[in-house]
This record gives C-alpha cells, structure tokens and sequence, in this order.
C-alpha cells in the first residue's frame, strides 16, 4: 500500500512516496519558492532525478507538479496517483482541539485554518495544502492530519499552564503546548524497541536538537513536560531563537530599539539564538568550527547549548522521580558527537556516564553511547517523522 507525506510550508511543500508493505521510500523532494517563482528537485529510491524552475503561483501548481513527476517522466514511481490509498500531512499546531490523528474534511481543514495565530507561519500554510491536495488527488482519496502538539497533549495541567491570569487560557488559550511531537513519540518508542523494553516501563528524556531543538520528558510513553511552550520559541537556545528567556527584557528591548511586537518577534525568532550570539552564524556546524579557530563567542555559544541542555536532563529527570535513559535526536543530536559529550560529561550525579570513544564514531545511526556500567543508557535515534505519519495515516484509514 502506498502512502503519500506531505509536509507544507508557507512556501515550501516537501514529499515522500512509502510502501508501508516494506516501509521503504519510492521518491522524495521539495517543491519551494511557492508564491515567488518555484522550484522542484526530486529523486527516486534507485537515484534517478529531476529538478526544474517552475511556475508555482499557490500550492495547487505545487501539487500538479508534484503528481506529473510522479507519474511520468524519467523518474516517475507510479503509472497514476489512484495507486495512492491515503495522503497523510504534518500539522504544526492543533491547540487543544486535536490530541490524535484526523482524518481531514472541510470542516477539519477550517479548524487548523483557524488556529493560524498560534502558528502563523504554519498553520495556514497547512490549510491552503490540504485543500490544494483536495483538489488534485482522485476523489475519495482520504486524507490524514498528524500534529506536532498531539503527542503533548498528555501533560498535566502544573505542567502546561503558565501563570497569568486564568482568563488568558480560558480566552485566548494561551498555555504550554509543545512541538516536535511526531519527532519524540517516534524516536522514544524506537528507543524501547532497541532496548527490549515496554515503553510503558521506561522513563526517557529526548533531546531533538537541529535548528529548532525540544527536549521532552516521556515517562511511560507519554509527555509529561516539554521545553518549546506556547510557541516553538520557548527553551533551548536555536540556530536562530533566543530560548526561554526573562519577559521583562523583551519589553525592555522594545523600549530600547523602538520596535513593534512584529518587529520583536522577528528578532527572537530570526536574529538571536546561535546566530545573535556567536554572530557567525545559524548552523552548529559553522559555530563549532569558529569555535575550534578560537572564535570566543562561538564557543560560548556552545557551552551555553551544552549547559541549558544539562539543566532540563536534570530537570525533566526529577519531573519523572527517575531516569532511565537520554536519547539524542534530529541534525545536531545525530551527527554532533562533541555536543553530546559535553552535555553527558560530569553527569554521574544522575547515573550518566558517556562512553567518548563509542560516542565519537556515531553519526546518523542508531547506537548506544553510554558506558557499560551507566546506570542510566544513552542513545543516538534517527528521527523519522514522515515513516511516523505514513503509519498513522494506514492505522486510521484501515479502521
């Protein structure tokens, strides 16, 4: 059975084809510069390729373009999109409206339309992609919506509320809600299965650490505290966000540099995190090797990400009263070695004992990196979100 994964942006629209018979990927690739002029790369499981500048005025074109390189063409997979059985689509934000995954209608889709202000970068961007694929895709083909925040939506009221005013949550539902779910709840339970253990036995704290990064208590394969909040800009320190920091400094800021609320927005969101404070740049990458030249404010930068990560290890593991294992996900959690031994280096306290020489050698795989006698294991997880929500999307169109 194939299952088509869509993940939209506001002017990105990104794709995979699985057999969920083997779960293997047929094809995957990016339709960008929707709404400005438009580009596509595509490429096959058995490398064939394909990339064009396109016209892309919506995501209706996108998703036109994206069925003709499918279908035809040298790199095709599939001789017609009525082989596709379901279309399954990342949603960033469900509020408290969607604990689970949905099966899409018009209705459906005006609801995540309407929940844009809390993600206003997203959530929009989602809506016009579902009824673009409405469109496009054979009538009847059912579509599924998978949330971000759903995975979250088992934290417990002292864990998501904030404390305004309890009219603010009621009014405006402003509260804790979390994101990277579909990361966490893959990676955590891909975690009990390498260990041999019930999730429902485990207590593990998941570090997704990339651009956007989110670490999140999971005591018995549920939730139970995250770092991203009301919005992904809470917690960690990002290759462009600030992280948690003081509200009274935003107001200050304001005053200061005479900005709008936008405008503020914009610089905790765009121009702060690794790039504001390194002031080399957003990718970790670029940091580490300023860094390794000497460059201070790089490697302060990478102390300060190491130090907030062993905060909410700490943390989330007396959230949980235990702690059984640490799991480091997404671009820098797979592929950084140096991040992950400064953040298990003098963690014995909490049973964390790194094994450096393991830990150097592992990019990108799944391995444990803890030594033999850590009382609490530590492992590397590559993430799969879209395999996550194929599964979701065939779990509910087979009931």
């Amino acid at each position: 059975m194939l299952i088509l994964v869509v993940n939209a942006g506001s002017s990105s629209l990104k794709y995979q084809l699985l057999n969920m018979d083997d779960e293997s990927v047929l094809a995957k690739g990016n339709c960008d510069r929707i709404g400005i002029d438009g580009h596509i790369a595509h490429k096959t499981a058995d490398g064939r390729e394909y990339a064009a500048d396109c016209a892309f005025p919506t995501h209706t074109e996108a998703f036109m373009k994206l069925v003709e390189v499918l279908t035809t063409g040298d790199a095709a997979v599939i001789k017609d999109m009525s082989e596709i059985a379901a279309v399954g689509h990342r949603i960033v934000h469900g509020s408290e409206l969607f604990s689970e995954t949905t099966l899409v209608t018009d209705e459906i889709i005006d609801k995540i339309d309407e929940l844009r202000e809390l993600a206003p970068v997203h959530n929009h961007a989602h809506a016009l992609a579902l009824r673009a694929c409405r469109k496009v895709m054979p009538e009847g083909t059912p579509q599924a919506a998978v949330f971000d925040t759903a995975f979250h939506q088992t934290m417990p009221e002292k864990a998501f509320m904030y404390g305004l005013p309890y009219e603010d949550y009621e009014k405006y539902h402003v509260r804790k809600y979390g994101f990277h779910g579909t990361s966490h709840r893959f990676v955590s339970a891909a975690l009990a299965k390498a260990m041999g253990r019930d999730p429902k036995s485990l207590k593990i704290v998941s570090c997704h650490l990339g651009n956007g990064s989110s670490i999140t208590a999971v005591d018995g394969g549920r939730s139970v505290d995250t770092t991203m909040g009301f919005t992904p800009l809470d917690g960690l320190l990002m290759g462009t966000r600030t992280g948690s920091l003081d509200p009274s400094a935003v107001t200050y800021l304001m005053e200061k540099h005479n900005m709008t609320p936008a405008e503020m927005s914009d610089y905790m969101n765009k121009k702060s995190g690794f790039l504001g404070v390194s002031g080399v740049g957003s990718d970790n990458r670029d940091v580490s090797a300023a860094a390794e030249q000497g460059n201070k404010r790089a490697a302060l930068t990478k102390e300060m990400l190491a130090y907030q990560i062993k905060k909410y290890i700490g943390a989330f593991a007396a959230a949980m009263n235990g702690l059984d294992a640490v799991l480091f996900t997404g671009g820098i959690g797979e592929n950084a070695p140096d991040v992950r031994e400064a953040v298990c280096t003098d963690m014995e306290v909490l049973g964390i004992q790194i094994d450096t020489v393991a830990n150097a050698g592992v990019r990108g795989k799944l391995c444990k990196i803890s030594q033999s006698d850590s009382r609490v294991e530590i492992w590397v997880v590559p993430t799969n979100e879209e395999l996550l929500i194929a599964r979701d999307t065939l779990a509910l169109i087979s009931k």
